[in-house]
């Protein structure tokens, strides 16, 4: 892991700013871009790995955390833009002024200032998660019936989102944003800013995710996910358990929502979508469950294939992302991690 933060935070700048443009180790800036939402993905993965690999939760439901901790962002981007929007009023946003609006929603209070995103991003994503999952897990509500009511919860986000009513941009979302504290967005050294930036924020969320699966939670957590009734039997809660996992998960997920809005330039309510957060869950099906590290190795292998395959055969791009599930469910339990530790446990053997 030391040596993939080395490439992201040293090498890859140094592709992009050392080596001349008409050189083949070049790196240009559109790929510096795409390289850092992989790394809004792999935190997004890595936030879904710590409540469904070592807390046995499988949430459909995490691409609503991520959408949360982009709004908030976006909301600051769009009061950051001021008199420059096409109608050139200085207290609303370009939507609200074309929708007839006369006032800013107290909802939007607050969000001129960078803090109190930052805030919301996390607080949002982690408060909706912490009181539906304290709903939730006190019903004793487990397996696919979490799932499907997980899912039902982001679906639901997604229709109220797309209305013009919310106060959100309807079906267009925010976009046309500026800057960035004051940072053009449009500039190299902003994108490659951000980039570094998301590449810092996934090592960080590596680093907590790490230490709380490695000290006594982690290991409830664990026990929780292969036998909750023991652990209640010996006197813990497996509600409060699953839903410190659950809540912190969707924190990281949210704060990976803020990072990618600046760097893609949108955010709307089809990032809500049922099928965003069930892809999230092959990423970390095909990394590997339960390993940290499989889940950022799954996020970008996907996210890869995504981009290429997207390019060179659309229409077959989700026939392979439903054979790979499928392929990785029965072939590959463990994943592309666990493929690759059968492989160096046979080279032991034969050795």
């Amino acid at each position: 892991m030391a040596g993939c933060a080395i490439a992201f935070l040293v090498v890859v700048p140094m592709l992009n700013l050392a080596m001349p443009p008409d050189s083949a180790l070049h790196m240009p800036n559109y790929m510096v871009t795409l390289l850092g939402k992989y790394l809004c993905y792999a935190t997004l993965a890595l936030a879904m790995d710590l409540v469904w690999g070592y807390c046995g939760v499988l949430s459909l439901g995490h691409g609503a955390f991520f959408a949360l901790g982009g709004y908030a962002m976006g909301m600051f981007m769009m009061r950051s833009i001021g008199a420059r929007g096409v109608y050139g009023n200085a207290d609303l946003p370009d939507f609200m002024v074309f929708l007839n609006w006369k006032e800013l929603p107290w909802y939007w209070m607050g969000f001129d200032h960078f803090w109190f995103a930052a805030l919301m991003a996390l607080a949002v994503p982690g408060a909706l998660a912490f009181v539906f999952g304290w709903l939730a897990f006190r019903s004793r509500i487990t397996g696919v019936y979490l799932s499907i009511i997980t899912q039902a919860m982001t679906y639901a986000l997604m229709l109220a989102f797309f209305r013009n009513e919310m106060g959100f941009g309807g079906n267009n979302g925010l976009t046309d944003f500026k800057d960035i504290l004051g940072f053009p967005l449009a500039e190299p050294s902003t994108k490659l800013g951000l980039y570094m930036l998301s590449a810092l924020v996934l090592g960080l969320a590596f680093l907590v995710a790490r230490f709380v699966v490695t000290s006594k939670l982690g290991r409830i957590m664990m026990a929780v996910r292969d036998a909750e009734s023991r652990v209640r039997f010996l006197g813990y809660s497996p509600t409060w358990v699953k839903l410190f996992g659950f809540t912190l998960s969707a924190m990281l997920a949210g704060l990976a929502g803020a990072l990618y809005v600046p760097q893609v330039g949108i955010i709307n309510p089809s990032e809500f979508s049922p099928a965003n957060s069930i892809e999230i869950a092959i990423w970390v099906a095909v990394g590997g469950r339960g390993t940290l590290v499989g889940a950022v190795l799954g996020a970008f292998a996907v996210n890869g294939a995504k981009t290429w395959l997207t390019g060179a055969a659309p229409e077959l791009w989700l026939f392979l992302l439903g054979a790979l599930f499928i392929a990785v469910t029965l072939g590959l339990p463990k994943g592309l991690l666990g493929l690759w530790g059968q492989i160096r446990r046979k080279e032991k053997a034969h050795a």
